[in-house]
């Protein structure tokens, strides 16, 4: 039943499946790291490379965000960082020659997998409209083509400037300058398909989007909360923390739709007791809530908390905290107390005992972490859920003290600083104030469009010009056939990147692929070596240095790329010196500290090791730069997806050998998938009522209230112990099911952990 495919590009419908694994890491993550490292990067430049990963005077990782521990390991890094890194710093390129004999069609009939592993790009290229093959364009000409189009638009809105989560500091704080010189707040980012529902919350309720804990915090706290999340393949070195703060003395509940191994049991690969030894039992209480019902959880919890301090008074809320620093309680209170325990009961799937037995937790512990990613942040209700779990933190004080607050785990390296950069379609006008001072223009004000709006603007034309900094925006994005006939109506599409991916085939009437220099690159400008920064998942700053020879001679950094690229469009009458950013990041540096709050003095607070925390109000001083000056309670009615008779609520998720949308194998060793991605994971009850056997192939159709039917077709069932009515799938191959218009209301996430889809027979193997 497997589809045809090259013999170097596997076919990915027929894997292996066996019993899922009950815990993360240990011996055989040590050997899978071992095999692609060595595979990607030779033995020698394995060692060079990983013992200066996330090291002081290293490099960070261009995985995921999660911070580095006060004092590092000489491995301080993870399975899949160290994957990331090998794919990197691989010995494998993509030339001229690569292109020559790779015609667009052929690329585009190829996986993404297959793309991936062919290598670094090595020299800009350049699809000519209507061309069968990319062909090489020097540096000169691929910059002056990019200038003559953004100066040939109508306006500027008719631009969109992509980012990516690995662009540093500089980078971004240069692309956004960039952006809005040139006169558009078109800056769709990464962020807006993830965490946008968190920050969109967190601003509301305590007045900063981002995370209100430090690392240390995760060992003091008695009770942590991990909510829709998987740390054992999306934040692994999370598991070290976690591991330790048990050790400490917090209990940890886990809530998720999903049994994941790395929340099960952890084997610290670290230490000898973890490869030879059973490993840490990390969770004591798991809640396998249905998909979407995380909110009416956190409504019961608080109502149970409400109801324990009213029969003893002072007892149970921190009263104090409430009154000094908080806003909207009674309103609050009284929607709580009508909470309805029916429609808790349908919306999270979880016996009414399971969630008493977590507030007891909650009622017995001092200092409360809760941790969650995008399983409850890609939901139309999310903004509301995420808003209800700061109503269950503040209630007992749990904002602004040692050991408590919110966590939200960002995913890519800097998506968090990139923000902070300013690299957001609806800036405050704080940051534009202080842009247009001091760089003496006026920064535009109409807000701009996030990554669903871009998309419908190159749908309507209104886009023609696409600039991708780094990411794989076709392949990320929802609703995948609306996605990539949206790119192909645009004049130019432009994408700076490391390594050959899916949007580098799905191209404007003309596109160009700027190779750059990555993490592990040694960065030499004019000035001499460069280093770059970066900010984690905690507001965490700190320098990252790479010390590979590039891949190529020429190669251009991100900065390099934004400078060059602005000088020619904006014209020698504009008074950014660009090109002296070029030669030495440390004077841009030097700008964003008069621009962005907390990087005063920021060319010497990198010296420091380990780097220097930004400024949290809320978590720093209990002060919380709100509309009301307060922490706000709010009012969020209870809801849940709403799912018809004989479909299911399907998740689309990664693999444990994939970051995103880069997948580096095909196998998913945690859950028992190997050699294959094309599989749907079915509870055996309802594979049961819509007659699946296990190993059967079916398609996945997803409804929507626009009656446009959008399928994958060909996936293998897996019976696996799921939540009742939930399905999970890989993504990106589930991304054509979600609507583009389904988003989740405040943040415009796509909503792709609650997608209703029915089951159709198989309609065969993908061509």
């Amino acid at each position: 039943m497997a589809r045809q495919a090259p013999a170097d590009d596997p076919a990915q419908d027929a894997p292996q499946v066996a019993a899922p694994k009950h815990a993360a890491a240990g011996l055989p993550a040590l050997l899978h790291t071992t095999k692609i490292a060595t595979a990607q990067m030779g033995a020698a430049r394995s060692v060079r490379t990983l013992t200066k990963l996330n090291q002081p005077d290293g490099f960070d990782c261009p995985g995921c965000a999660w911070p580095e521990p006060e004092h590092t390991h000489t491995a301080e890094f993870c399975e899949n960082g160290a994957k990331a890194v090998a794919e990197e710093a691989t010995l494998r390129r993509v030339g001229p020659e690569f292109f020559a004999e790779h015609s667009l069609a052929d690329l585009n009939g190829r996986s993404g997998y297959w793309l991936g592993q062919q290598g670094r790009l090595t020299t800009p290229m350049l699809l000519e409209q209507g061309a069968t093959h990319y062909t090489p364009i020097s540096w000169d000409a691929a910059l002056d083509l990019v200038a003559d189009e953004l100066r040939a638009l109508p306006s500027p809105n008719a631009a969109a400037f992509y980012t990516s989560g690995r662009t540093s500091n500089e980078a971004a704080f240069a692309y956004q300058l960039f952006a809005r010189q040139l006169g558009t707040n078109n800056l769709p980012d990464c962020s807006n398909m993830c965490h946008e529902s968190s920050g969109s919350a967190l601003t509301e309720t305590i007045g900063i989007g981002k995370g209100s804990v430090h690392l240390k915090d995760l060992y003091q706290a008695d009770l942590i909360i991990v909510a829709g999340q998987n740390p054992g393949t999306n934040h692994p070195r999370m598991l070290s923390a976690l591991e330790r703060a048990k050790r400490a003395g917090a209990r940890i509940v886990s809530v998720n739709p999903l049994p994941e191994a790395g929340l099960e049991r952890f084997k610290n690969p670290q230490h000898a007791r973890g490869l030879v030894a059973n490993g840490t039992k990390l969770t004591d209480l798991f809640l396998q809530i249905r998909l979407g019902g995380d909110l009416a959880l956190f409504r019961a919890l608080n109502l149970l908390l409400l109801e324990a301090e009213e029969k003893a008074p002072g007892t149970v809320l921190d009263r104090a905290f409430i009154d000094e620093h908080c806003h909207g309680y009674q309103e609050w209170a009284a929607d709580a107390r009508n909470t309805d325990w029916d429609a808790v009961r349908e919306a999270t799937g979880l016996p009414e005992a399971q969630i008493r037995e977590l507030a007891e937790l909650a009622l017995g512990s001092e200092k409360i972490i809760v941790c969650w990613a995008m399983g409850l942040t890609q939901h139309k209700h999310s903004v509301p859920t995420i808003r209800e779990v700061v109503n269950f933190l503040l209630l007992r004080g749990n904002v602004g003290k040692p050991g408590a607050g919110v966590c939200p785990v960002r995913g890519h390296s800097n998506v968090q600083g990139d923000r902070t950069m300013g690299i957001f379609e609806r800036p405050g006008a704080a940051f534009l104030d202080a842009l247009g001072k001091e760089f003496r223009f006026e920064p535009p004000r109409e807000h701009g469009h996030d990554v669903v709006d871009t998309i419908r603007a190159m749908r309507d034309g209104a886009v023609s010009v696409f600039f991708a900094m780094g990411g794989n925006f076709v392949a990320a994005s929802p609703d995948t056939e609306v996605t990539e006939e949206a790119m192909r109506r645009c004049r130019l599409t432009v994408h700076v990147s490391t390594k050959l991916n899916r949007s580098h085939v799905v191209t404007g009437a003309r596109a160009l692929i700027l190779p750059t220099l990555g993490r592990t690159d040694r960065d030499l400008q004019a000035s001499g070596p460069q280093q770059v920064t970066v900010e984690d998942s905690m507001g965490m700053v700190h320098a990252s240095r790479g010390a590979l020879k590039p891949p190529a001679d020429d190669l251009l950094s991100e900065t390099a790329i934004v400078c060059g690229l602005a000088r020619r469009t904006l014209g020698a009458r504009n008074t950014v010196p660009w090109e002296e950013f070029a030669a030495d990041y440390g004077t841009l540096r030097e700008r964003i500290a008069r621009v962005v709050p907390g990087f005063e003095n920021y060319n010497e607070k990198i010296k420091q090791p380990g780097g220097f925390a930004l400024p949290h109000g809320p978590r720093d001083r209990r002060a919380f730069p709100t509309a009301t000056g307060k922490a706000n309670f709010t009012v969020n009615p209870l809801t849940a997806p709403e799912v018809p008779a004989g479909r299911l609520l399907l998740q689309t998720l990664r693999s444990h050998d994939q970051y995103n949308t880069t997948v580096y194998g095909l196998d998913d060793r945690y859950r028992g998938i190997t050699d294959g991605r094309r599989v749907v994971l079915l509870h055996p009850d309802d594979a049961a009522e819509h007659r699946l056997a296990d190993g059967a192939y079916v398609d996945l159709v997803s409804e929507w209230a626009d009656g446009v039917e959008r399928r994958a077709p060909h996936f293998r069932v897996v019976h696996y112990p799921t939540a009742r009515g939930c399905a999970a799938a890989y993504y990106p191959e589930t991304n054509v099911l979600v609507p583009l218009d389904s988003t989740a209301d405040t943040s415009n996430t796509p909503t792709s952990k609650s997608v209703v889809v029915r089951i159709e027979p198989d309609s065969g193997p993908v061509a």
